[in-house]
């Protein structure tokens, strides 16, 4: 008879566990995610980045003996609709100079870059389709900074240094 009661109660402790829990995810959730977007919010106003800063004053002082390019041939490029109601076009020319002593350019780089040159201009593609026309020609170089993030997050190292275009028409 007492292990039946144990069990009763035992298995009513579970149950209050398991309500006490769900209540505790339904109230903490929602506070959280607003606590993180207001982080967010307060970051961005500052001009603050929250990731670890993949971009440092220490990768972008390489030797010049030490960087090597790869150039991508012109790519036209949709802008995203500044609201005139006209079309926009950006064609670009895409350096990326590399690190030749990072370990990521011994995995990715030189002449391995080629393989994966559809997902560098993917992701070229995707940031720079994200700017108006006015926001293109107005700061080229927050969109090359841009490209910089985005291909080291693409390949999760720092072996890219820089982006430059060697060529930029847009109209």
């Amino acid at each position: 008879m007492k292990k039946n009661l144990m069990t009763v109660v035992v298995l009513a402790l579970v149950l209050v566990n398991l309500v006490l829990t769900a209540v505790l995810t339904i109230t903490i959730l929602p506070e959280t995610k607003k606590a993180n977007e207001l982080i967010t919010r307060v970051c961005s106003a500052i001009d603050l980045e929250l990731r670890s800063g993949a971009v440092t004053a220490d990768t972008m002082h390489v030797p010049l003996d030490k960087v090597s390019t790869y150039d991508i041939e012109e790519m036209t490029i949709n802008l995203k609709d500044s609201g005139d109601g006209k079309k926009h076009y950006a064609t670009v020319a895409v350096s990326l100079s590399m690190n030749t002593e990072s370990d990521g350019y011994k995995e990715y780089g030189g002449e391995k870059l080629a393989e994966r040159l559809s997902l560098i201009k993917n992701q070229i593609n995707s940031i720079i389709s994200g700017y108006t026309y006015e926001e293109f020609t107005s700061d080229q170089q927050a969109v090359q900074n841009a490209i910089l993030t985005g291909l080291q997050q693409l390949f999760d190292s720092d072996f890219i240094v820089s982006v430059g275009f060697s060529t930029v028409t847009s109209q």
